[in-house]
């Protein structure tokens, strides 16, 4: 067991008191996936559960109707230790494991999955970033002051012309003396209005494709960096979504993020930490709305009985649980092969696409259960079904997913060579 977990019972991470302390708040109830989770990431589990349900789920719809950006709640998010939950302790996070990330991921996500969209870009790309790639100056400057919930980051590699090709890349980096000099437009760029510091792909030499892009830190303003208008989008209100727009934008040499030409492998490597995120973000989802249609089947009546009772409902919520445990072990599998510093390309696309389109099935059906009252707005199941959409997109389409997925399956049978 983790040294930092001082008793059996519910767990509170506290960042305000200068290292990993817990107070004990009681026990809830168990969900199916807690047999597979060792003791620690229990105790983290009902601790992010609480949390949410008492912080999170009685705001969600506000923040979603009046598209506000949480800041309190990120802040206590933040206070929690869950922004730096896989940072190790002597860069100023909390040191434990993607497992961890995952079980935290899942519980913020079920109360309100625009909360989890921010921490999940902040800390599986912004973060995942910097700590991977940066060296000692730029961690003290742009990873250690964005454990703590009083900032985020943001992460802009998309561009309006190349979705997925990130090699097509249109923003543009020189060196000029001391600096480099960044033109072009991020697109997609989740956290934008709130970000105060940016990791930016941009070509370096065109001319070698993959091998010339390089990947910088950018401060949040910075001179020549101006933001795009909020997108309104389907769900995930309560995140800001805009463009990123370098005009002769002067940054630092020294913020160049490993080394030139290595922007791509930083890139493919840092979106693999992200989809193990927007998986967990997913099964949150998935999570809810299930609880949503259980809920409501037990005390709707029809026909002389509660709908639980009915063969129909008993039939969806059935696929419902199936697809969403399949999701979850997926997701814990690729976690795990991280945490072991084995290869998880393949296991992370495939938990990546069972559990967003886990997230969309399952919300579907949540709003099919309760007819009706699920297309209103006064019930969440129709909010779980349009923030569950987007996790079928970002990251990665669910299209990509399954090229990555294939892509590897050849290797694995030897006939990439065919």
């Amino acid at each position: 067991m983790n040294p930092i977990v001082k008793k059996l019972g519910c767990c509170i991470f506290s960042k305000k008191s200068g290292k990993n302390a817990f107070k004990a708040i009681g026990s809830f109830r168990e969900l199916s996936n807690h047999y597979c989770l060792p003791e620690t990431h229990k105790l983290l589990q009902d601790t992010c559960r609480k949390f949410s349900d008492e912080q999170l789920k009685p705001i969600a719809a506000k923040i979603d109707k009046e598209h506000l950006f949480p800041k309190e709640q990120i802040k206590q998010i933040g206070n929690l230790g869950l922004f730096g939950l896989t940072v190790p302790e002597n860069e100023g996070g909390v040191g434990l494991d993607n497992l961890a990330y995952v079980t935290a991921m899942e519980e913020i996500s079920k109360g309100c999955a625009s909360c989890a969209t921010i921490m999940s870009v902040h800390c599986s790309l912004y973060l995942s970033a910097v700590q991977n790639f940066g060296n000692d100056n730029q961690k003290k400057k742009f990873l250690y002051p964005f454990t703590t919930g009083d900032r985020v980051g943001c992460f802009a590699l998309s561009e309006p012309g190349n979705g997925s090709d990130a090699v097509a890349a249109s923003t543009t980096a020189k060196l000029s003396g001391d600096s480099w000099i960044l033109n072009g437009t991020k697109a997609w760029v989740t956290n934008g209005h709130e970000a105060e510091a940016a990791v930016v792909f941009a070509a370096t030499d065109k001319s070698k494709k993959h091998k010339g892009i390089s990947c910088f830190l950018v401060p949040m303003p910075s001179p020549g960096l101006s933001l795009g208008k909020k997108e309104e989008k389907l769900g995930i209100r309560g995140s800001s979504t805009c463009n990123l727009i370098f005009e002769d934008c002067l940054i630092p040499k020294e913020n160049l993020l490993g080394q030139t030409g290595e922007g791509f492998k930083i890139a493919m490597m840092t979106l693999d930490s992200g989809r193990i995120g927007i998986a967990a973000q997913a099964l949150g989802i998935s999570q809810a709305a299930l609880d949503c249609a259980i809920n409501y089947a037990s005390q709707r009546k029809a026909f002389g009985s509660r709908i639980l009772n009915l063969q129909a409902i008993q039939l969806k919520l059935a696929e419902m649980e199936l697809r969403l445990e399949s999701a979850r072990l997926l997701t814990y599998k690729a976690a795990k092969l991280r945490d072991r510093g084995e290869r998880f390309t393949k296991e992370v696309s495939l938990a990546k696409l069972a559990a967003s389109e886990a997230a969309t099935f399952v919300s579907h059906q949540a709003m099919q259960i309760l007819g009706g009252m699920g297309y209103i707005t006064d019930m969440p199941a129709e909010r779980h079904y349009r923030d569950s959409r987007i996790t079928e997109i970002y990251a990665g389409t669910a299209e990509i997913q399954k090229l990555i997925i294939t892509e590897n399956l050849i290797k694995e049978y030897g006939l990439q060579d065919l």
